[in-house]
């Protein structure tokens, strides 16, 4: 079986969850089923950024598109990767971030983590968000088959895009990004990043409107100051972090926010080593790669009460109202004051995360493949 990656989509360290899919389930389906070749198809950007995993674990074909050229990026990969994946006689072409090509004379997959274009439209910025309101139902209604990360995720899909339900198969995520190598050492990070001596609260997340960062900037502003955690942001920065330095400034807790943008993993790491809880106000996820991030690597957890967070996180987190400061206030000040409260979540967490493997998620992906082969596309006719 050879299988095409859909990696137009990829700009190294900018694309949050779904860079760290590709790159992980790429990882473990190597591992796991060496009887599958796969090829990458990749862009300008990705192929200037020197790369251990693209290279000697996947072979890769390089595509002359830039994908910051949203045009460019439709082009390569509805004209472009169709002409390069029959050439290279890929039986699949598997496209891990919500869109795809809609023709080609291979059988598709699609991962769709999402329908935020549609929840939270104001998440996507520019011709971007328009993009997705057309590439997304279009690659998923051509698909073969399509692998989204959660029920709650299922049933918002096939509901909203009239799916055939048999034509989507759940499959969980591993545990994010797992860890590689040293952290950088607390001292150290808390000096060069100025973080004092003062207890860290971290929620790792980009700057996009669902991820309720204001309402987290106002319950952080609730907590007396006397006993306010520094809230700790890292993650891409995108044009909605000018909104939150502003209110953060009109909150006046300006002291006690840091806005890092993208960290190199050992300092990230470093700040999971040095956080005492990890707080995650998000209004709408397709899966949660960021609470099972936190809870592997021993971190308490204070999530929000959704659907699909209460499917990943199970019992091992607190949870809260998102659209309510004061619900989100009263999960942090219980967490960072509860030491007994704090180490059985962590005890719970690392339980919890423990479930979720690459290793399973590429088993059940190849599983994906194989019915992709066989023809199973839940009773409706393939169209090329």
């Amino acid at each position: 079986m050879h299988v095409g990656l859909n990696l137009m989509f990829l700009v190294p360290g900018a694309t949050g969850g779904t860079e760290i899919y590709a790159r992980e389930l790429a990882r473990a389906l190597s591992s796991e089923r060496p009887d599958i070749r796969l090829t990458a198809f990749i862009n300008h950007e990705t192929a200037a950024v020197p790369d251990s995993l693209w290279g000697p674990v996947v072979e890769t074909v390089v595509l002359p598109v830039k994908v910051t050229n949203r045009l460019e990026w439709v082009r390569g990969e509805q004209i472009l990767l169709p002409r390069a994946a029959r050439r290279r006689g890929c039986d699949i072409v598997h496209s891990p971030a919500n869109t795809g090509p809609v023709s080609g004379s291979f059988r598709r997959v699609q991962t769709v983590h999402d329908l935020l274009y549609r929840a939270v439209p104001e998440s996507h910025f520019g011709i971007r968000g328009l993009g997705m309101r057309v590439l997304v139902p279009s690659a998923a209604r051509r698909a073969d088959r399509i692998i989204t990360g959660s029920r709650a995720s299922a049933e918002e899909i096939v509901q909203t895009l009239r799916l055939d339900r048999e034509r989507v198969d759940v499959v969980y995520h591993g545990v994010g990004a797992l860890r590689q190598g040293a952290p950088t050492p607390e001292r150290a990070l808390r000096e060069r990043l100025g973080l004092g001596n003062r207890r860290i609260l971290l929620s790792v997340s980009t700057k996009r409107a669902h991820k309720n960062l204001v309402r987290l900037l106002d319950a952080v502003a609730l907590i007396p100051s006397e006993r306010r955690p520094l809230l700790v942001l890292p993650g891409y920065s995108t044009p909605h972090e000018g909104e939150l330095r502003r209110h953060a400034a009109l909150l006046g807790i300006e002291p006690d926010v840091r806005f890092e943008g993208w960290l190199a993993e050992p300092d990230l790491e470093g700040l999971y080593d040095a956080a005492t809880a990890f707080v995650f106000a998000t209004l709408y996820e397709g899966f949660g790669l960021p609470v099972l991030e936190a809870m592997a690597r021993g971190l308490p957890v204070a999530c929000s009460d959704i659907p699909v967070l209460r499917e990943v996180a199970g019992q091992a987190a607190t949870m809260f109202n998102p659209l309510e400061p004061h619900s989100i206030s009263m999960a942090i000040e219980g967490l960072m004051n509860d030491g007994l409260l704090r180490e059985r979540l962590r005890a719970a967490g690392l339980v919890q995360s423990a479930a979720f493997s690459w290793a399973r998620t590429a088993r059940s992906v190849a599983a994906t493949y194989e019915r992709t082969l066989a023809g199973e596309r839940g009773g409706v006719s393939r169209r090329t």
